[in-house]
């Protein structure tokens, strides 16, 4: 049986009826046509919001993220079952460039900058296809403004960069494109507790601008702390979901992922293996 601290179900609601900019209905993901990865996922991101996933290594979170944006096919990937709709649109048999052409960019783990290139030609890279050079050269200053320090070295070649000055770069160069939903994949991976405080505010002021974000994070204090919703992925399936307050405030989101919890100094690998299939049914 699945935990769930809300009853609604984001697939119940016709895609026409509803207000979600992403509806992922059902979804099921096999790799290497064997390897089943996704179990009937259904999330849904409303208009403008901020959506988090949680979940260890190999919950499902990086594969939701590439069946959203397309990237499925370039790890042998397959959807076998369920839709995925964006802006209305079915997109499953669209290209990346496609859904980017849509409104939808990703950055991806690891961040994956052109390490040779400068700064301004990372970003200016992130604009091919973009609708217009003016909105582009207009994107391009709101950018900089936006990271000061990216304004700073834009002559420079980003592979000097710092971890944190690399990550405000990737997530600027997604920004290039003028998505209206951002997907983000773990952006405070091997940060240092500053920097991510940093990444922290960038996405609070993205989204404050009126770009959605679907961030997939282990840090999850960080992620409920400006997330509007979230959900939890073990095994390749949702085991709970609801605000993120109200899951900051769950007792087994809070063994589990905020580092606390009565079982913390005695056997915690153990207890939270247990407790997890106990409550979660995983």
């Amino acid at each position: 049986m699945t935990h769930r601290t809300t009853t609604a179900t984001p697939s119940a609601t016709p895609i026409a009826a509803q207000t979600d900019e992403l509806v992922v209905s059902n979804l099921e993901v096999v790799y290497n046509d064997a390897v089943l990865v996704l179990r009937g996922i259904s999330v849904s991101v409303p208009t403008g919001s901020v959506v988090a996933l949680l979940g260890a290594n190999g919950a499902g979170k990086t594969t939701l993220l590439r069946a959203v944006s397309g990237l499925l096919d370039f790890h042998r990937g397959d959807i076998t079952k369920g839709s995925v709709h964006f802006a209305g649109a079915d997109v499953k048999g669209l290209s990346p460039s496609q859904r980017v052409n849509l409104g939808l960019a990703q950055v991806m783990e690891g961040r994956r900058i052109f390490q040779s290139l400068t700064v301004e030609e990372n970003l200016r890279a992130g604009a091919i296809g973009a609708k217009g050079s003016t909105s582009a050269n207009e994107t391009f200053d709101r950018l900089l403004d936006m990271f000061p320090v990216l304004a700073k070295r834009r002559r420079d070649t980003a592979g000097y960069l710092s971890g944190g000055e690399q990550q405000m770069l990737a997530i600027s160069r997604a920004l290039m494109s003028g998505p209206t939903l951002l997907l983000l994949d773990e952006p405070s991976l091997g940060l240092a507790p500053r920097v991510v405080e940093q990444i922290r505010d960038a996405i609070v002021s993205i989204n404050a601008q009126g770009t959605g974000v679907l961030l997939v994070e282990q840090n999850a204090t960080m992620a409920l702390s400006i997330a509007n919703h979230a959900y939890v992925l073990e095994h390749g399936r949702i085991v709970s979901e609801g605000s993120a307050d109200a899951l900051m405030s769950d007792r087994n989101v809070a063994d589990f992922y905020l580092g606390g919890g009565e079982h913390a100094e005695r056997s915690y690998r153990d207890v939270k293996t247990y407790r997890r299939r106990k409550n979660w049914g995983s």
